[in-house]
């Protein structure tokens, strides 16, 4: 990060909100976290009196944590259902979401496979595994290998909706816990596909183009990328002025926030 020490303005006004021994919790998506962490590692530096913890148990269930009182913030990469809204409703809960982000959910292959471009039925064949070798979309005579985001990521559900048109994923996909899981296992076989977070994508691996768009904060930002979303973070109703929470959950909003969103690989919702 370049800004690795805070403004004094910042650190001013963030330590003006912190209280004595305050705790903020924080659960759910793997691919918000890495934006939770960098912003509680930024707020506990200016508030050492406040301890942020974050956990990533998915989008699912960090839903369930926030209407159950047993976290602050619930991360997500996806909005909440209605289901959850009606549980939230039942337990006295109010949901507010906060877009803290914007994302593209890159097709990630192997750096070997000479396949540049999908269109988004073509993929969404391989995942019903109606295409089943990479030489039916001019790669190599090789079967593919489809992994998957477990069904509780927010990650998964956005891409059955914009891609599967929540269609049933084919039987030999392979499902794994998180967005660096789906890296790690594409880096390592050579007929892999898989999708993560625009925030995973490094050269141990390839983005596709989609539809001829290639995933990048611009072609997010635009809208021409056809996979991208919002990013959240929930909270029991609007966080109380001047609370420790409020100015967590406004981070996002200053140059600060901005920028540790970029340098994640995440789009921000801000422009300075």
């Amino acid at each position: 990060m370049k800004k690795q020490i805070l403004t004094a303005t910042a650190a001013l006004a963030l330590a003006g909100a912190a209280h004595a021994s305050e705790t903020i919790v924080i659960d759910g998506s793997t691919t918000v976290g890495p934006i939770a962490k960098a912003f509680a590692e930024y707020y506990m530096a200016a508030n050492p009196e406040v301890n942020i913890t974050v956990s990533e148990s998915g989008s699912g269930n960090g839903a369930k944590a926030m209407v159950n009182g047993t976290c602050d913030v619930a991360i997500m990469s996806r909005p909440m259902k209605d289901s959850e809204f009606k549980a939230a409703a039942d337990h006295g809960a109010q949901p507010v979401a906060h877009v803290v982000a914007l994302d593209g959910l890159p097709i990630l292959v192997h750096p070997s496979n000479p396949v540049q471009d999908l269109t988004v039925e073509q993929i969404r064949k391989i995942f019903l595994g109606e295409i089943s070798n990479w030489s039916q979309v001019g790669g190599p005579n090789k079967e593919i290998v489809t992994i998957s985001r477990d069904t509780n990521s927010g990650t998964y559900e956005t891409f059955a909706g914009l891609v599967m048109n929540k269609e049933k994923i084919g039987e030999k996909c392979e499902y794994v816990g998180s967005n660096g899981a789906i890296r790690q296992r594409v880096q390592t076989t050579p007929a892999a596909i898989g999708y993560a977070g625009l925030g995973f994508v490094d050269k141990t691996v390839k983005a596709l183009k989609v539809n001829g768009i290639y995933p990048s904060p611009e072609t997010v930002q635009t809208g021409e990328y056809p996979i991208a979303r919002p990013l959240f973070m929930y909270t029991n109703g609007y966080p109380k002025l001047g609370s420790s929470l409020y100015q967590f959950m406004t981070i996002h909003l200053t140059e600060d926030g901005q920028e540790m969103v970029e340098e994640i690989g995440f789009v921000p919702v801000t422009a300075y």
